[in-house]
C-alpha cells in the first residue's frame, strides 16, 4: 500500500469518526432539551395540583359540619362528584394536548413528505419567502430572470479539474421556515431543473385540505364530547342538592366573591404548603431541594409567606416556576401567585441522562479503539509486506549462488578433457553435492518455519543434557567460526543441565543464536556461552560484542522476515526467519527468551527452560 493511499484512508476514517462524534453531541443536546421540557411539564403539573388542593381547602374552610348535619351520604356523593368533575377536566386537558400534538405531528409529516418529494425531483432546492420570491422572479412568473453561477469541480488530492456544477445565484435567506410559527399559505422553493439545469420555482401548499377537514371534525367531536360529559356531571351534582344545600352553596359563593377577604386568610394552613408541594413533586419522581414563596399577583415584591433555604434573596430565574392560585375566580381583586424555585435542576437532568451519556461515551471509545487498531494493523501489514519483499530478494540471492555453482560444475563435466581426469570429476561432483546440501538446507529452513506456523511440527519430549549439546553445536560450527577468527568462551556452570525437550530443535536454537553472534560482529567475534541453573529452571546465555541493537530493533527481532540493518556489514546473509524460529521452539518447550542489547556494544540472548515440561 502506498503512503498516499494510507494517508487518504486515515483522513476518511478521521472524518467519519468526527462525524459520529458530532452526531453524538447533537443527540445528547437534544436529549438534554427533552428532559428539561419534561421536567418543566412535571413541575407545572405538580403546581397545578397544589393550587387545586388549596382552592378545595379554601372552600372547605367556609363550610361547617352543622350545615351538613345528618347528610353524610350526600356529602360523600357530593365530594365524589366534585372530584369527578375536576378529574374529567384534567383528563380532557391532557387528551386535548395529546391530540393537538398529534395533529401538529401530522402537519410536520406532510411538510416533510412534500419536501422529500421536491428534493428527489429537483436539484439544490432552497425554501424562500414571498418577498424573496418576488426578488428572484422579477416580472417573470416562470423564474427565467434568475441568475446562475457555474462552479468548477476539482479533485481534492491532485487538484485537476474534473467537471462543473451549476447552481442558482441566490441571496442569503432573510429567515427560515419554522413549523412552530405561523405558516404561509404557500411554501415556495427555488431549485435547478434536472432537464436543463436552469433555475425554476416550485409552489407547495402549506396545509393538506384533507388534514384541515379532518382536524375540524376532530375538534368539533372533542368539544361536543366535553360539553356532554360536563353537563352530565353537573346534572348529577345538582340532584344531590336540596333547597337548603343550594342556599348554602350560594352563601359560600357570595363569601368567596367578597374582595375584602385578605389573601392570607383564603389559604388555610400556610405551614402545610411545604408538605403538599413535596408530596406532589415526589409523585412526579422529583426529589430535589426547592424554595417557594407566595405573593399577590399585583405586587410580587410583597411576600406573604416564604420558605427559602437555598438562597439569601428571592430571585426569579430560569429554574423558577409560578402559578396563579385562584385562577378560576373572576371577581377576586388579586388571585395571588405561588413561586417554586429549584437551585440544582441540572443534577436531576444529568442523572436521568446517565445511561444515554454512558452508552455514547462507550461507543465513541470503541470507535476510537477500532480506528487506532485499524491504522496500526494497516501500518503493520505494510511493514510485513516490505519485509516479505526483502525476504524474497534475499532468498533469491541465497538460492542463486548454489544454483550458479552447480550449473558451472555441470558444464565443466561436459568438457572431454575433464571427463578424462578422474580427480577433477571427483572434485566437481563434490562441489555439486555440497551446493545441493546447501540449497536443501535453505529450503528446509523456510519449510520449518512454515510448518511451525501451521503447528505441524510436534516436538519430542526426551531428556536433553544441555551442556553436552552446546559443546556438540560449537564443535560442529568450528570451521564456520574459524573462518572469521571467532573466539568462543564456554562457561557451562549449570549443575543440573537436564531438560525435557526435542534435542534436534534445541540444537537448532543454539546454532541460530551462535550464528547470529558470529555474523553480527565487525571483526574477530567475541562470543560467550554460559549456562546456570536454579531449582526450577535452566538459563542459557549467548553474548557477543558485536554491532548491537537499538530498543526499537529489539522489539521487532522476533518478527518474521525482519532483519536488523547491518550498516557496513554487507556480507551478512539470511532470510529474517532464524530468531522467529528460535522463539517458536522455545515457546513450545514452555520456555521464554529475552534479549538485552546496546548499540555498538553487543547483544545477549537469554533462554529460560523449565526442568519439567508442563502438560
Amino acid at each position: 500500500m502506498k503512503s498516499r493511499s494510507l494517508w487518504l484512508i486515515t483522513a476518511l476514517m478521521t472524518l467519519a469518526l468526527l462525524g459520529v462524534f458530532v452526531m453524538q453531541l447533537y443527540y445528547l443536546r437534544e436529549s438534554y432539551n427533552l428532559n428539561s421540557r419534561l421536567f418543566e411539564q412535571d413541575v407545572n403539573q405538580a403546581l397545578t395540583a397544589v393550587v387545586n388542593k388549596v382552592q378545595k381547602r379554601n372552600i372547605a374552610s367556609h363550610i361547617t359540619r352543622k350545615d351538613f348535619e345528618g347528610k353524610e351520604q350526600r356529602e360523600d356523593a357530593l365530594r365524589s362528584h366534585t372530584d369527578s368533575i375536576v378529574a374529567f377536566k384534567v383528563r380532557f386537558r391532557e387528551s386535548e394536548a395529546i391530540r393537538k400534538f398529534k395533529q401538529q405531528q401530522q402537519v410536520i409529516d406532510y411538510l416533510n413528505a412534500q419536501d422529500s418529494t421536491i428534493r428527489s425531483m429537483y436539484m439544490s432546492p432552497i425554501i424562500i419567502s414571498e418577498e424573496e420570491f418576488k426578488l428572484y422572479s422579477g416580472n417573470s412568473p416562470s423564474g427565467n430572470d434568475l441568475k446562475i453561477q457555474v462552479e468548477d469541480l476539482t479533485d481534492r488530492v491532485s487538484g485537476e479539474r474534473i467537471g462543473v456544477r451549476i447552481k442558482p445565484l441566490l441571496p442569503k435567506p432573510k429567515r427560515n421556515l419554522q413549523i412552530g410559527g405561523r405558516l404561509p399559505d404557500t411554501i415556495r422553493y427555488v431549485a435547478l431543473s434536472p432537464a436543463n439545469m436552469l433555475p425554476i420555482t416550485i409552489h407547495v401548499p402549506s396545509s393538506d385540505p384533507d388534514l384541515v377537514a379532518k382536524f375540524k371534525i376532530e375538534d368539533a367531536k372533542a368539544e361536543k364530547k366535553y360539553e356532554i360529559g360536563l353537563k352530565s356531571l353537573y346534572a348529577d351534582t345538582a340532584v344531590l342538592y336540596n333547597d337548603a344545600s343550594l342556599d348554602l352553596v350560594r352563601d359560600v359563593a357570595q363569601e368567596l366573591t367578597n374582595k375584602d377577604i385578605p389573601l392570607r386568610k383564603r389559604i388555610p394552613r400556610l405551614e402545610a404548603l411545604d408538605t403538599l408541594i413535596r408530596a406532589e413533586l415526589l409523585s412526579k419522581n422529583i426529589n430535589l431541594n426547592y424554595d417557594f414563596w407566595l405573593t399577590p399577583a399585583s405586587n410580587r415584591k410583597n411576600i406573604i409567606y416564604q420558605k427559602v433555604v437555598n438562597a439569601d434573596e428571592l430571585a426569579v430565574d430560569k429554574n423558577t416556576f409560578s402559578q396563579v392560585i385562584f385562577s378560576n375566580d373572576v371577581a377576586i381583586k388579586d388571585p395571588g401567585m405561588i413561586y417554586l424555585r429549584f437551585p440544582s435542576v441540572n443534577s436531576l437532568i444529568m442523572s436521568n441522562m446517565f445511561v444515554s451519556m454512558g452508552s455514547s461515551i462507550a461507543l465513541l471509545l470503541v470507535l476510537i479503539f477500532i480506528f487506532a487498531y485499524t491504522i496500526y494493523a494497516i501500518i503493520r501489514q505494510k511493514k510485513i509486506t516490505e519485509m516479505k519483499t526483502d525476504f524474497i530478494n534475499n532468498m533469491t540471492h541465497e538460492f542463486k549462488t548454489p544454483v550458479a555453482t552447480i550449473m558451472i560444475a555441470s558444464e565443466a563435466l561436459k568438457d572431454p578433457e575433464v571427463v578424462e581426469d578422474k580427480s577433477r570429476i571427483s572434485r566437481l561432483a563434490g562441489i555439486i553435492y555440497d551446493e545441493n546440501i546447501r540449497l536443501g538446507n535453505h529450503i528446509e529452513r523456510v519449510l520449518s518455519v512454515a510448518r511451525l506456523e501451521k503447528k505441524e511440527i510436534k516436538l519430542e519430549s526426551n531428556p536433553v543434557a544441555v551442556n553436552d549439546l552446546i559443546n556438540a553445536v560449537v564443535d560442529s560450527m568450528s570451521l564456520q567460526l574459524q573462518k572469521r577468527n571467532a573466539h568462543v568462551a564456554l562457561s557451562l556452570n549449570a549443575v543440573d543441565d537436564i531438560v525435557i525437550g526435542d534435542e534436534l530443535h534445541l540444537s537448532n536454537v543454539i546454532y541460530n543464536l551462535i550464528d547470529n553472534a558470529n555474523k553480527y560482529s565487525t571483526a574477530d567475534p567475541q562470543i560467550t556461552i554460559s549456562t546456570k541453573s536454579s531449582l526450577q529452571k535452566l538459563i542459557i546465555e549467548v553474548a557477543d560484542k558485536g554491532i548491537g541493537m537499538t530498543k526499537d530493533q529489539t522489539k521487532r527481532i522476533f518478527d518474521q522476515f525482519y532483519r536488523v540493518p547491518t550498516g557496513n556489514l554487507h556480507d551478512v546473509k539470511g532470510f529474517g526467519l532464524g530468531l522467529n524460529y528460535v522463539q517458536d521452539i522455545v515457546t513450545q518447550m514452555n520456555g521464554t527468551i529475552k534479549v538485552h542489547s546496546e548499540k555498538d556494544k553487543g547483544t545477549t540472548f537469554e533462554v529460560i527452560l523449565p526442568f519439567k515440561r508442563n502438560n
